[in-house]
């Protein structure tokens, strides 16, 4: 069995009282190492369990192994965020500071003078390593992986011991940082939460005393039918020096599993890059998000301390920008059809275990998309990975987030996640383009709004991006004064939701089209509140001033102050959000030198900035929620860029509507097929045609009566001889509500630990009112705790109301006595007893 690993170091780094080794890591895809000679025993262990952490400041790592008196820790397992439960409390800021981790570490090298290395997949914000006391390394960014070479650590250590017994495995305390740092990147004003914590996974790695650093595999193909040229680049990890002879062997699979190349190389070891094997294949087999195909390129050294193994994957294709018009992939014109991710989950913040990792994905892919934005950081390797398996196109970027240029600490941060996110992912066939920055116009920057210095570090960053990967364009979004500078540009159109109304984003782009060679459109969108939904979601468009643009102006995503706009005056509900998602995506099917766009954003996620959300300090602008729970607006893409036949009634979260006895009522269906019949409470109500143009819904709404109660739909939608369903059921109401009086708490569910409650707000005759939005907040006395701060409508206590109603879970045992309680201003508290 063969895995795949690639490093690339750094210069040593010294400290003052103490040697400092530094190697950071640059690996394009690793996996676990394989020593063939050893019957299969790892090389390279995740390091998972016998962690212990603490959250508060220490004196230093002295104190991390003599702190029995001063401080309690706990046992946890890795990956672990120390935000987890605080990203989005609504009451108090996510915690900013130091964490502490520490383990004792076995450590048995089988290799004969090889190397102890630390491997980090990401950390944030900034991170040191300890041996003993001994500093290791040390490491500031939050995003891009970095290895620590101990093997010297762990020497001085030992002899530090002396004649004293040794421990029975190596104290290794390592301190995350995340406090507020001017001279780090993202910028503290950024509207995402700097999370804290070993949050992606640390692997002990084994190596010989020669090992591969770094594999580049460097494709090109002139056009889409040429030949393929296909190049391995290998650089070595040699600290030692070492002059023995190695042998390199390289063997090329295609995706068909057939071998295509063969290479053997002997010897001495070289310094710096070097062309292992160049090659050319007649007719590749190109890889496209309709066919993702991947090579394999496995690799063995073989040493005078031992045998290394390792396998990288890549993909060939042909990209092509044609000037003001679309992008084309292997020489067809291809949409790009696209969506955005932030590392952030409900309970785990941005320590997503793998299998939440690959479901998001997989969900994305599900939904169409062939593209999405990476943002604002380089992303975990399961994610790249992910995407070139699934086929779905990249744009990656590094983390200078709304901060001006700053100093010179802080521009060679930004240089060096350049370089370390393009050595580390450059193999990834997904990868589009290389983003250089975000929002980097913002008008509170730090230290100034200078444009001159801006368009020197962006042209800076663009030169080296060039000079590192010459075949990839760069692209940033939202920096009007420097759109000449990148390759691509994204101009900032929020059109229908901070700025202007939806039906003026056609002219948006067409505006904007003529300003760059290459226009590609990433972030719009609109916030909804999960569960939240209106029988008039639009009027409030009769409000906002149109004919001037839809960018986001100023400080514009506040919900307060400033001209009217449906972001601060709208009722944030999925039924407007559904209708904004529609129009533009029926304009963007419609423009044929269009490259494409990325709506903001798949997945709702923790920002500092927006404590007043109806989810306090959680942007709700994702199709789903952030614990992956569709909302309506996923089935809308659904229904514009898939091929399986689809089809899905509006309305599954929605369990009343209301309206006067008769009156008719919208409903939409949401399909890609080529007709839809409605069953209304068994009667059809007709047949209608899609057409993508004809809004809302591509013409497949209808008009119709409901009795005063319980009513049911059903759709059965047809594509060629497939036929689709789907089916649901709501109450009615005809009532008329006044003024919110009371609220109301019953028990839902109930199963082993959980108690699931729901409150409704009723008026003073005991109508439900279903238009009202109030902030509520949950209380809980006795034993039990709320099941909170999880950033959903569901799972916060204090929330914002869907339709009168809201809901709140608590842990809890049998027998124990618990009350829960709910208050919002100017009502009287309501408790229910749980017994």
């Amino acid at each position: 069995m063969l895995n795949r690993r690639t490093f690339i170091k750094s210069s040593a780094l010294t400290a003052a009282s103490s040697s400092v080794f530094s190697r950071t890591a640059l690996g394009a895809s690793m996996a676990r190492l394989i020593d063939p000679s050893s019957s299969g025993s790892l090389l390279s262990t995740r390091l998972s369990s016998g962690w212990e952490f603490l959250r508060e400041p220490l004196g230093g790592p002295w104190e991390v192994w003599h702190s029995k008196e001063i401080a309690t820790w706990q046992s946890i397992a890795m990956p672990h965020c120390f935000n987890a439960y605080d990203g989005c409390d609504p009451d108090t800021p996510a915690y900013r500071g130091n964490g502490w981790y520490r383990l004792h570490l076995p450590v048995a090298n089988p290799y004969p003078g090889g190397r102890t290395l630390l491997h980090f997949e990401g950390a944030g914000q900034s991170t040191k390593v300890y041996v003993g006391d001994i500093l290791a390394g040390e490491h500031v960014g939050g995003y891009d992986e970095f290895v620590f070479d101990i093997t010297d650590a762990i020497h001085q250590y030992s002899s530090s011991l002396g004649t004293r017994q040794k421990p029975s495995g190596m104290p290794i305390a390592i301190l995350c940082d995340n406090s507020r740092d001017l001279d780090r990147m993202p910028s503290d004003l950024s509207d995402f939460t700097l999370y804290g914590g070993l949050y992606r996974h640390v692997n002990l790695v084994y190596v010989p005393t020669v090992s591969l650093d770094h594999l580049h595999i460097k494709t090109s193909l002139k056009e889409a039918s040429s030949p393929a040229e296909v190049e391995l680049i290998a650089t070595l990890y040699n600290p030692a020096n070492d002059r023995a002879p190695i042998r390199l062997s390289l063997e090329v699979i295609s995706p068909d599993g057939t071998t295509v190349h063969t290479a053997k190389l002997t010897s001495a070891p070289w310094s710096g890059q070097r062309s292992a094997s160049h090659f050319t294949l007649a007719k590749a087999h190109l890889w496209s998000p309709q066919d993702p195909a991947l090579y394999q390129c496995h690799v063995k050294i073989t040493t005078p301390s031992g045998e290394y193994t390792a396998t990288e994957t890549f993909g060939i294709r042909h990209t092509e920008w044609v000037e003001h018009g679309p992008f084309k992939l292997n020489g067809e014109r291809l949409l790009l059809r696209g969506t955005h991710r932030h590392e952030d989950h409900a309970g785990y913040a941005a320590a997503m275990p793998d299998d939440l990792i690959e479901q998001e994905m997989n969900l994305i892919k599900d939904m169409g998309a062939n593209f999405i934005r990476l943002a604002h950081y380089q992303q975990s390797r399961r994610v790249l990975d992910l995407c070139d398996r699934l086929g779905i196109l990249v744009w990656e970027e590094i983390p200078w987030c709304r901060g001006g240029v700053g100093s010179e600490a802080f521009q060679e941060m930004g240089r060096r996640t350049l370089r370390n996110m393009i050595a580390q992912h450059c193999n990834h066939p997904s990868i589009l383009l290389w983003g250089l920055g975000n929002e980097d116009d913002w008008p509170t920057e730090y230290p100034e709004v200078n444009q001159q210095k801006i368009r020197a570090y962006l042209t800076e960053l663009r030169d080296l991006s060039h000079q590192l990967d010459p075949s990839r364009m760069t692209t940033i979004r939202r920096c009007d004064f420097a759109r000449d500078i990148p390759d691509v540009y994204s101009p900032s159109i929020w059109a229908g939701w901070y700025s202007g109304t939806y039906p003026e984003y056609q002219k948006s782009l067409e505006t904007q089209r003529g300003c760059v060679k290459h226009l590609f459109h990433a972030e719009w969108g609109a916030d909804s509140h999960a569960g939240r939904h209106s029988e008039n979601p639009d009027k409030v468009l009769a409000e906002i001033a149109t004919g001037h643009g839809t960018d986001e102006r100023g400080l514009a995503y506040l919900n307060s102050g400033g001209e009217a706009r449906v972001s601060k005056d709208g009722d944030w509900s999925e039924t407007y959000a559904c209708n904004l998602f529609d129009w533009h995506l029926k304009v963007q099917e419609t423009l044929p030198w269009f490259t494409g766009s990325a709506q903001w954003v798949f997945k709702d996620f923790t920002t500092p900035l927006r404590v007043e959300n109806p989810v306090p300090r959680v942007n709700q602008k994702g199709l789903v929620t952030r614990d992956m729970q569709k909302k309506e607006g996923y089935y809308v893409f659904q229904s514009y860029w898939t091929d399986q036949p689809m089809a899905r009634i509006y309305g599954h979260s929605w369990p009343i509507r209301w309206g006067e006895a008769g009156e008719k009522k919208m409903v939409k269906v949401y399909s890609n097929c080529e007709s839809a019949e409605l069953f209304v409470n068994g009667v059809s109500a007709g047949v209608k045609k899609r057409d993508s143009q004809d809004f809302p819904a591509a013409g497949l709404r209808w008009s119709v009566p409901f009795v005063d109660g319980t009513n049911k739909l059903r759709v059965v939608a047809r594509r060629g001889s497939a036929t689709v369903n789907d089916e649901l059921e709501f109450a009615y109401q005809t009532k008329v509500w006044g003024q919110p009086a009371m609220f109301k708490l019953t028990e839902l569910s109930r199963r082993t630990g959980k108690v699931t409650l729901e409150a409704r707000l009723y008026d003073a005759q005991g109508v439900l009112c279903l238009d009202a939005r109030n902030r509520v907040r949950f209380t809980i006395s006795g034993n039990g705790a709320l099941i909170d701060n999880l950033g959903t409508p569901t799972g916060s206590r204090v929330v914002e109301l869907c339709n009168g109603r809201t809901e709140i879970s608590v842990a809890r045992e049998a027998g124990d006595r618990t009350t829960v309680g709910i208050s919002s201003k100017g009502l009287p508290t309501a408790f229910l007893p749980l017994t």
